[in-house]
């Protein structure tokens, strides 16, 4: 089957319950939906960042479907009243507009973590029967806590946390604390503060090595709870680059995160940066394409075209995919620090100098400030002005967090091609681990480091050539070539002598126990001994029997409609479809030519 028709975007479920303020809840559901879907290996979940792009914008499911690339949409909504939900989803094919399932739900709020489980494992299903061979565990969604109040809290805070500004994080940080108070094993609660404290790390709005401290012991007692949470590992990966400077170890966590969910988009762009850090061009780019395809609407997926296009000396390229990206968000820090050092590698300097000057101060990195500007007016030849940014810039660096300063002072090094000092620099990171030494090595800004002979000693030594290959991802058949024949043949059978088809309830599952096989491995069979997927299969039989029905002159009295449902049929527009697709014929036209 072809894997393309194999995506699915998740829209956010509309609140109906008439109050703004459970808006977290029908987005935690959404969340959980998507999270739960892109578990499943071979089905391509758009990100939340993307789907929820679309949120109140009242769009053709075609148009977002294009502007999304997938084939498939589930929309829905959710109302809360006391303590009973009701959820709706339904399954849109994007090209036709073709609703081809829905579903209503009424449940306790007690219960929505076996709502959302059986929402996901239905959609799966239903997926798996229109489109190809999925494998669906048997969950997949399990219960986060017990406790409704400790959940409620945790979507609270995931509210916030994702608007990822510190004032909106800070308070999400106290959500999730009042969670664990209540749950110490919410795992939800517990990786919500890791990545909260890990952004203010990386941010620069609480102490470095602090906030990383807290995101690593959130992240341990997660993990001690479950050790497959791919968000887990993705932290991380981020710790060992950037606290330890520890290339393997980092290399490890990102392959583990994407290994264990291959969705996470954010696994899949960090082994983009690491492979691309290393100067693996080509492996970078293909992780940044998966990437694309899941989050192709995110600024922060924008931000990591921009930066692969740097790293490769695509200067023109990054800038025009930067302007995207700052246009989205005018105080995403790390597009304006790549976006300068752009410009001087174009020669564009006194953008540089007036970027800086404009910038507001509350998103000012004092130190990525003087680097650039220390560069800047290096590139000018403005000696006083060089010697001025370039003093300060060691003052900053033996300063409190002075890491950023410090390496700024090797880009300078590398920059004007003082080679010795670029590799002292070097040196010394190497020994003290410093946080940013992997990040810079390879950075465009000292290329002139590349012509002397140290430079191959430490790339080696940075990032080991054994380390820089793909994820493998090979698959064993479902069944042996006996147990592929044995139940082809079982399944031939029990079609020809029951007529399964002719129930109009029948699913891929049913059909399953009816032969004894496992679903996935129904499913699997279908596909490589058939080549069709659960519908087109059962559909084409359900065609035959029309056909032999409509020949019937005992039953001349009913109508198409109605023969199609005796068929096992339960939509005129699906009997339609594929009677055309089976036929090419529209059932008037056969019946004529008969």
């Amino acid at each position: 089957m072809n894997n393309s028709s194999k995506t699915i975007a998740v829209l956010p479920f509309v609140n109906m319950s008439g109050n703004n303020e459970t808006e977290y809840f029908s987005d935690g559901i959404t969340e959980e939906i998507i999270n739960a879907l892109a578990k499943i290996k071979d089905l391509k979940v758009t990100s939340r960042t993307s789907s929820f792009f679309f949120k109140g914008k009242n769009l053709p499911i075609q148009q977002i479907a294009k502007d999304l690339n997938v084939s498939t949409i589930l929309e829905g909504s959710v109302r809360l009243s006391g303590n009973t939900m009701r959820i709706t989803a339904q399954l849109i094919q994007a090209d036709d507009d073709f609703h081809f399932w829905s579903e209503t739900w009424d449940r306790k709020l007690e219960n929505v973590f076996e709502v959302q489980d059986e929402i996901s494992l239905l959609i799966a299903d239903k997926l798996r029967e229109h489109f190809g061979h999925l494998e669906i565990q048997e969950h997949l969604v399990s219960p986060q806590t017990q406790s409704v109040d400790a959940y409620s809290y945790s979507l609270k805070a995931h509210y916030l946390r994702n608007k990822w500004n510190p004032d909106d994080v800070n308070s999400a940080i106290e959500l999730y604390q009042k969670a664990i108070a209540i749950d110490p094993n919410h795992t939800s609660s517990l990786m919500g503060l890791a990545d909260s404290y890990s952004f203010l790390a990386m941010t620069g709005f609480m102490d470095f090595m602090e906030a990383w401290g807290l995101t690593s012991k959130y992240i341990e007692q997660s993990l001690a709870i479950d050790s497959q949470i791919p968000e887990a590992y993705y932290q991380l990966a981020n710790h060992a680059i950037f606290t330890e400077c520890d290339f393997p170890k980092g290399m490890e966590y990102a392959k583990k995160s994407v290994q264990i969910q291959p969705n996470y988009v954010e696994g899949q762009q960090f082994l983009c940066f690491l492979y691309l850090i290393a100067g693996e061009e080509k492996l970078a780019r293909k992780h940044l394409n998966i990437a694309i395809e899941i989050n192709p609407l995110s600024q922060e997926t924008w931000f990591y075209e921009a930066y692969v296009d740097y790293m490769t000396g695509q200067y023109s390229k990054s800038l025009n995919k930067l302007k995207e990206c700052l246009a989205a968000n005018p105080n995403s820090i790390p597009s304006i620090c790549v976006k300068s050092q752009c410009l001087i590698k174009v020669g564009r300097q006194n953008e540089v100098i007036q970027l800086f000057d404009e910038l507001p101060p509350e998103i000012t990195v004092e130190s990525e400030k003087t680097g650039s500007l220390a560069l800047a007016y290096s590139a000018l030849r403005e000696k006083n002005k060089t010697d001025k940014y370039f003093k300060l810039l060691q003052e900053q660096a033996q300063g409190p967090n002075g890491f950023t300063a410090s390496s700024y002072l090797y880009l300078f090094f590398g920059f004007n091609d003082n080679l010795d000092a670029a590799f002292d620099w070097v040196a010394d990171a190497w020994k003290n681990k410093s946080p940013l030494l992997l990040l810079r090595f390879n950075d465009p800004i000292a290329n002139h480091i590349k012509t002397d002979s140290r430079y191959e000693e430490y790339q080696n030594q940075l990032y080991p050539k054994h380390l820089l290959k793909s994820v493998s991802s090979t698959k064993k058949p479902l069944l042996d070539e006996k147990g592929k024949s044995e139940y082809a043949s079982k399944l031939q059978e029990v079609i020809t002598n029951e007529k399964p088809f002719l129930d109009s309830s029948l699913s891929l599952r049913s059909l399953a126990e009816m032969i004894q096989i496992h679903p996935n491995q129904l499913s699997w069979l279908l596909n490589e001994s058939l080549g069709k997927n659960f519908s087109e299969y059962i559909n084409h039989f359900r065609v035959e029997q029309f056909k032999s029905l409509a020949k019937d002159s005992s039953k001349k009295h009913i109508t198409l409609i109605g023969l199609a449902y005796e068929s096992g049929f339960n939509s005129k527009t699906v009997f339609n479809t594929y009677f055309k697709k089976e036929t090419g014929l529209t059932p008037k036209q056969f019946l004529a030519n008969s």
